[in-house]
């Protein structure tokens, strides 16, 4: 398992554990309430979005345990894809190398 399908994994399994379960083919934006960054990066690939054809969830960090939380509480805003990560900060240009 690559790290990132099994960093994806990881995610994915908390998610549901709290009733939120993630589409493994969409783009997730990790995220938590009142994080500004946060905010705009949503806003980024709501942009984005409107150009390619992308599906993205948001996914709040708060969900997760304590291990999982504490190695995303520095990076956030994070985009992960089904084969990438992306940390922010981040640019349209940055998102379309994800492509």
């Amino acid at each position: 398992m690559t790290n990132i399908t099994a960093t994806r994994h990881l995610i994915s399994q908390q998610a549901y554990a709290s009733n939120t379960p993630l589409d493994t083919q969409s783009w997730w934006l990790l995220g938590t309430a009142g994080c500004h960054l946060c905010n705009d990066a949503e806003q980024m690939l709501q942009l984005f979005k409107g150009v390619y054809p992308i599906d993205f969830q948001l996914v709040d960090i708060a969900d997760f345990d304590e291990q999982l939380m504490t190695q995303f509480a520095t990076l956030i805003p994070v985009v992960i894809t089904p084969k990438k990560q992306l940390n922010f900060p981040f640019s349209l240009v940055d998102l379309q190398q994800l492509i």
